[in-house]
């Protein structure tokens, strides 16, 4: 029973609870002020990741002494953990824990690991000795051993074991409070998500400027503990309102759809395909039109001996219906389109390593200040600001103008534009390489830091373009129930661009003669490996050309979610951007 005010407004919120488990009283609970509290957690956690990530690798090169190659892999291969932890984060919250526990459980681990990493980078025990310039130019330092590391890297995997977690469940969780079957709490919730943008924004400025000063310049100790302490008060602060949250009870992933879908089309893959699909299961009732694509998946919905017993066919594990069947095939038509995603998310990771080792061999001095190499990052985030508002209020408007097309630009052209930003920034990375090596060597200069502004500016305005057309993407050509798993595909691709970076960077090691990627950038040929990931963004692009071309985009439909989704989540998946991978289920 809905209780109504005397005004004729609802005073319970749809299908929400407050902390007891009894109805939520709308007055009493959710809103802005407990959205607030939800924003501070995301805040702790931007700060944390971005004060981690952004000046790790200098950390690595100059404190642990290892080689270039291998520390670029160890940051890489930690943000990619981090986003590839997110779908477990969301697969707990949705099957089990629900998204409030799961993001007081992640940001308690995430605090253990940043205060593990503030041990790993103090102790004396945990440094290998120090290392002159001379002495690190004829490579003769110490390297760290696997006993010092072992402390760094199960400090950085806890991180990603927190960070994953509320990553994929605190802006689902901050819209929560609000109603959307209220007009007025639902255009609350679109202003959430701007200031959800605006909170992970000032969280990685804040990152990139302060605390990778006080690490470069007071102690790496104290800007990890400033973390640390950070995450801590984030967590205090979202368990303080606690009273005044709305909770919506998990109702099981649609992960669990998929896995069930393909288990039994392996089982009955002996079944022949019916001539008829109005022999499936479930065809006349199907929410979704049947089609001919992978065919194979319908063996899931075929009725044999066993699923025509009485009240075999409503077992779940004993078949699946026409409208889940077609639910995966419409996934699975997602991936081609995703994988030529991931290699926009490859170039990406080189402004983390490579660009900030890159400034560490530059003049980065401003009068008699000299600029933190990491801090060069505000460039990229800068970037992205001026172009999402851009976007929003010159590109698309002028698109929709020229193209007579209400969205402006679809989602695939605006992928398409940021992936031609990153290969082009790999091609002037490349060039302002070779001229800072050239000036290093020949001539015995450190030309000026500012040269890899252009380089911030150019993947930064991709990730504006792709960051929005890759999610708009995935959420728009989902299926209905299965929205809430979309973003989950996003930072997959964010995950993989981590991975495949260390794949290649790896290879180019191993395979380049002269050794590409060295700790002294002036005796390697980095420039060589922007080049490289040119090619390969120009050869990715083609392909996504040839793969977005034959995409046919699903008719979208305003059909009612099935129980199984939050209907909610549908609603915030709808509205929902952020910054750098940065995005959340």
């Amino acid at each position: 029973m809905v209780m109504v005010a005397s005004n004729g407004e609802k005073k319970e919120a749809e299908d929400a609870v407050n902390f007891r488990g009894h109805p939520a009283d709308k007055s009493k609970t959710g809103g802005w002020l407990a959205a607030g509290l939800i924003l501070g957690t995301e805040l702790a956690e931007r700060i944390c990741v971005m004060g981690i990530s952004m000046n790790l690798v200098t950390y690595l090169v100059g404190d642990l002494h290892l080689h270039s190659a291998n520390s670029a892999t160890i940051v890489t291969n930690f943000m990619g953990t981090l986003n590839l932890l997110g779908l477990l984060g969301g697969f707990l919250a949705d099957a089990k824990l629900g998204r409030y526990l799961t993001v007081v459980i992640s940001a308690t681990i995430a605090a253990v690991g940043v205060f593990l990493l503030t041990l790993a980078t103090t102790l004396p025990s945990m440094i290998p000795p120090p290392c002159s310039a001379v002495r690190r130019q004829h490579h003769e330092c110490i390297e760290a051993s696997g006993k010092q590391l072992s402390l760094l890297f199960a400090a950085l995997y806890t991180i990603a074991v927190g960070g994953g977690g509320i990553k994929s469940n605190v802006s689902g969780f901050g819209s929560d409070q609000f109603d959307i079957t209220d007009p007025k709490e639902e255009r609350n919730m679109i202003f959430f998500f701007n200031r959800f943008y605006f909170f992970i924004s000032i969280g990685s400025l804040f990152s990139v400027i302060v605390l990778v000063y006080v690490q470069d310049n007071i102690g790496r100790g104290w800007g990890y503990g400033i973390s640390g302490g950070t995450m801590l008060v984030g967590v205090a602060v979202l368990l303080c309102g606690t009273p005044i949250y709305r909770f919506k009870k998990p109702r099981g992933s649609p992960l669990t759809v998929i896995w069930r879908v393909l288990i039994l089309a392996w089982k009955k893959r002996t079944h022949p395909i019916p001539s008829q699909p109005t022999l499936l299961n479930g065809y006349l009732e199907s929410k979704v039109p049947h089609t001919e694509r992978l065919r194979f998946l319908d063996k899931a919905a075929i009725l044999d001996e066993n699923s025509s017993k009485n009240g075999s066919k409503e077992n779940i594990w004993m078949v699946s219906t026409v409208t889940q069947v077609e639910e995966v095939k419409m996934v699975i038509k997602l991936l081609p389109i995703w994988s030529t995603c991931i290699l926009f998310w490859t170039v990406y990771s080189q402004m983390n390593t490579f660009t900030i080792e890159q400034a560490t061999f530059m003049n980065r001095k401003v009068g008699s200040a000299e600029i933190p190499a990491g801090s060069l990052s505000a460039f990229l985030i800068i970037t992205i600001l001026l172009f999402t508002s851009l976007n929003e209020k010159l590109i698309v408007p002028l698109a929709r103008k020229l193209t007579d097309n209400v969205q402006g630009l679809t989602s695939l052209q605006r992928v398409g534009i940021g992936l031609v930003f990153s290969f082009v920034a790999m091609m002037v990375s490349a060039i302002v390489e070779k001229e800072r090596r050239e000036n290093a060597v020949k001539k015995h200069t450190n030309i000026s830091a500012f040269w890899l502004v252009p380089q911030f500016f150019l993947v930064g305005a991709g990730e504006a373009f792709a960051y929005v057309g890759q999610l708009e993407f995935f959420i728009r050509e989902a299926p209905e129930r299965m929205k809430s798993m979309s973003t989950g595909l996003f930072l997959a691709t964010l995950s993989m661009g981590y991975f495949v970076s260390s794949l290649l960077v790896s290879i180019v090691d191993k395979v380049s003669k002269k050794k590409w990627l060295k700790s002294n950038l002036n005796k390697g040929r980095l420039d060589y490996f922007y080049w490289l990931l040119a090619a390969l963004g120009i050869l990715n692009f083609i392909l996504f050309i040839v793969l977005a071309r034959r995409h046919q985009y699903k008719v979208q439909h305003n059909i009612e979610p099935e129980d199984s989704v939050d209907k909610e989540l549908v609603m915030a998946n709808e509205v929902k951007i952020g910054v750098d991978g940065k995005e959340e289920a």
